[in-house]
């Protein structure tokens, strides 16, 4: 498997790096550089890249599921790589096993919900963490002016409303993707 340096990333488009490293021939150029986007942006919220780059992978595979040695000769990656990472996507709910029958090995694929997931791992965690957060430091900052509590007055509100409406701008979007995205 091969790193990019995030100092040389920084400096270059993604498609350039890309172009220099060899994934398998049977991937267009485009969804290469689609997978390794999404490695470096799973990277950025703090989950492995190789969790990206597998997730990335799923969004556009065909079949839309696959097995460890298919994602591994895909990716470029050892087959212990592969399992600890399908056993993290596994936990985090955004990928399944898919059994075809007749066939002993299993398959991957991503979860009905994966969106629904992604979004809950990275944002609605985010948005509870910091509005306990938030809680925590009021409760030793009770007896201090107004002052030196506005900044966690003002966070505490912000995540309080964001996570109560989240769950209903969620429910809204559902609803349109029904409707077939018609507003």
């Amino acid at each position: 498997m091969f790193s990019i340096d995030k100092t040389y990333y920084k400096d270059y488009n993604i498609t350039n790096i890309m172009s220099v490293i060899d994934m398998p021939a049977n991937l267009r150029a485009e969804e290469r550089n689609f997978v390794e986007e999404v490695g470096l942006v799973f990277e950025k919220t703090g989950l492995p890249r190789m969790a990206g780059r597998m997730f990335g992978w799923l969004l556009i595979s065909d079949p839309p599921y696959q097995s460890p040695a298919e994602l591994a000769e895909v990716l470029m990656a050892s087959k212990g790589s592969i399992s600890t990472t399908v056993r993290l996507l596994v936990q985090i709910g955004l990928i399944e096993r898919f059994v075809i029958p007749g066939v002993r090995h299993d398959h991957f694929r991503l979860r009905e919900d994966a969106l629904r997931q992604t979004i809950r791992h990275g944002l609605q965690d985010e948005i509870k963490m910091f509005r306990e957060l938030s809680e925590r430091g009021l409760r030793f900052m009770k007896k201090e002016p107004s002052v030196r509590r506005q900044w966690l007055e003002q966070m505490h509100d912000c995540y309080a409303f964001l996570e109560k409406e989240f769950p209903v701008l969620m429910e809204r979007y559902e609803k349109w993707r029904r409707r077939g995205r018609k507003d």
